[in-house]
């Protein structure tokens, strides 16, 4: 393995598991803890349309993916929080739209559209160096907003409605948390793709939840088993042909239904 770091893509792809699983170990931890899963995956499936509208411009995805995901995490956001429509039913109507209008948009561009397979399975391997410094980026806004709003995050996670009647405005802070997953998404679009970046998001998270209830300490756990992985799963796909981004999920699932067992055993013994 130590040959490979002479090429970039090796190289790169690494960057991106380290960057990734800093983002998801983070705001994954939201996720699993507000049970915001359903909507995660709705925002993600809603970013195909961001890629169809990126190919019809003929400009890289990743930069027209940002803006339309953080545009359905506002809409589904305010849709199921000002509107009598039900969460579930405003995520399902963005899943739905987002990805039917992507695939419009991909049949009006011209020519073939060759990588479109890596946004919706993901292939670490083919991250260029201009997505690496949009990845760093991202991360540095993420980071720098769950520093600043950490205890107002604690707050609506945890008890929404206690915190909303101590005058927290749990509707913008919501708002801010959607757009948070939303870049975390575009982060992990190029990594594990559109099909599987919910994995990404909720299983190093669900695993460090059967370890340690801590917020910090569950967010530090899931950065390292993210990073993991993404690069045993990087090594094991690379090494047997195959598809990376599947490869980490697999690895990852595997992983976690091992930690299931382990407890349960342990539960028998005592």
């Amino acid at each position: 393995m130590i040959d490979l770091l002479q090429f970039e893509f090796i190289r790169n792809a690494i960057f991106a598991s380290i960057l990734s699983s800093i983002a998801c170990g983070i705001i994954g931890c939201y996720i699993i803890v507000k049970r915001l899963v359903f909507i995660s995956g709705g925002i993600s499936h809603t970013a195909f349309g961001g890629i169809g509208l990126g190919y019809l411009l003929g400009v890289n995805p990743i930069y027209t993916i940002t803006p339309f995901s953080l545009a359905a995490a506002i809409s589904i956001a305010l849709l199921s929080k000002k509107t009598k429509v039900y969460e579930d039913t405003a995520i399902g109507i963005f899943w739905a739209l987002g990805m039917a209008l992507g695939i419009i948009l991909i049949g009006f561009s011209d020519g073939y559209a060759p990588d479109l397979m890596g946004y919706l399975f993901g292939n670490i391997l083919t991250v260029p160096l201009s997505d690496i410094f949009l990845m760093i980026t991202l991360d540095i806004i993420i980071v720098l907003t769950v520093m600043i709003l950490y205890q107002e995050f604690l707050a609506i996670c945890f008890d929404e409605e206690y915190a909303e009647t101590q005058g927290v405005k749990t509707l913008s802070l919501y708002i801010i948390l959607l757009c948070l997953i939303s870049l975390t998404i575009v982060i992990l679009i190029k990594i594990v793709g559109i099909i599987l970046v919910i994995s990404l998001l909720t299983i190093p998270a669900a695993i460090s939840q059967q370890i340690t209830y801590n917020l910090k300490k569950m967010m530090l756990l899931s950065i390292v088993l993210g990073i993991i992985f993404t690069l045993g799963g990087l090594i094991i796909s690379y090494n047997f042909n195959l598809a990376s981004g599947a490869t980490i999920v697999l690895m990852a699932g595997s992983f976690y239904f091992i930690i299931l067992a382990l407890k349960y055993l342990l539960k028998l013994n005592n």
